[in-house]
């Protein structure tokens, strides 16, 4: 597992396939003997998220030790700039090999051009499809807006495979498309170029499942239960009663109440009889107009009483 301090260039030596995810995170060639960490804080790139990327996909690397560390504006940048590479430069790029290797005046290779469009057109959709509904619903979520529209579960459920065309043109055309040495060559070149493109794709696609897409689930999860704090915040905010301010012996109550505590348990607890326990809880309900234990849960974790990781929620 590569880690902070290793040098750039050594990534590289051992695995050059890692140039291209360089691009992608926006990381510039020229960095000499520099150590990771050094480049990624350099050009402005997070070092955690650059390192869990590359070790996932050299290593299938998959236990984070942090995964809430992971930078969603940096796996962001890496996945747009991933798909304006595969769009805008590699599919018109093998297609042009595929051009120029193959005999247009035979009509099976034109059928092989028309089957590698129809690759292209599908991966486009698919690609297109992230940029208009997924990327913009991701930036929204880190702007604290929550909707109810879409969800990553969504995206999760239509993210498939998108290769299934690309290993079918592969395999016509070596099992069936018979050229001269000028065109085998050509062939044999290109071909090489669609077995990394789908090694790529690949693992393009696994970046999305194993990380991209469970890092936008905490996301969601997080932002909803922030909204839910919010509203209640504000319900409070706005009762008419709320200036009948909560004493410290309430204070008390609700946060036994929100730790699971029985009435006689809140009694035996605070030294106090349970009549009296269920007078500080009328007290409680009427003056913020909470009656149920999960809205008194929200109540005390937004108003700082009991910290939310120490309740279960």
């Amino acid at each position: 597992m590569y880690e902070a301090d290793d040098s750039m260039i050594s990534i590289i030596r051992d695995n050059y396939n890692i140039l291209q995810s360089l691009g992608s995170f926006g990381i510039n060639l020229g960095f000499g003997d520099k150590a990771v960490r050094e480049v990624c804080e350099e050009q402005n790139v997070d070092t955690y998220t650059f390192l869990a990327v590359v070790n996932f996909t050299i290593n299938g690397y998959r236990d984070f030790d942090d995964a809430d560390r992971l930078s969603i504006p940096t796996l962001m940048q890496y996945l747009k700039a991933s798909h304006s590479y595969y769009l805008d430069f590699q599919l018109p790029f093998i297609r042009k090999e595929l051009t120029e290797a193959l005999d247009m005046e035979n009509n099976l290779a034109k059928l092989i051009l028309k089957l590698y469009d129809e690759y292209a057109h599908q991966i486009r959709l698919h690609m297109k499809y992230e940029e208009k509904m997924v990327f913009p619903y991701v930036d929204a979520l880190l702007n604290g807006q929550v909707t109810g529209n879409y969800d990553i579960e969504t995206y999760s459920k239509h993210h498939g495979q998108t290769d299934q065309k690309l290993r079918e043109l592969k395999n016509i055309i070596i099992k069936y498309l018979p050229s001269d040495k000028l065109h085998n060559n050509q062939l044999s070149a290109t071909l090489y170029d669609i077995y990394n493109n789908e090694v790529w794709l690949r693992q393009h696609a696994e970046v999305e499942e194993e990380i991209f897409i469970p890092v936008i689930r905490r996301l969601e999860q997080r932002s909803r239960q922030s909204d839910v704090s919010v509203k209640i915040s504000k319900m409070i905010n706005q009762t008419p009663d709320n200036n009948d301010a909560l004493s410290e012996r309430e204070k008390d109550v609700i946060v036994s109440l929100v730790q699971g505590m029985t009435n006689k348990e809140i009694a035996d607890h605070l030294c106090i009889s349970i009549n009296t326990v269920i007078t500080h809880r009328r007290n409680i309900a009427r003056k913020l107009q909470i009656h149920s234990p999960a809205g008194l849960t929200i109540y005390a974790i937004v108003n700082n009483l009991v910290d939310i990781s120490s309740v279960k929620l």
